[in-house]
């Protein structure tokens, strides 16, 4: 196995070792509200993001 592993892939390989699968909601939810601030910055989406809240 290679040593140059991804952030995604070491969040994989300790929620695999660990058994921790109560943290996968978590890190689906923080991915899911980056994408939001990201998108939510002077794009097209803008006014729909804002709509949610």
């Amino acid at each position: 196995m290679s040593n140059n592993k991804t952030l995604l892939g070491e969040a994989w390989a300790f929620l695999k070792a660990r058994k921790a699968w109560w943290m996968t909601p978590i890190i689906l939810m923080l991915i899911l509200v980056g994408f939001l601030v990201v998108a939510g910055q002077g794009s097209v989406l803008s006014p729909f993001i804002y709509a949610l809240f």
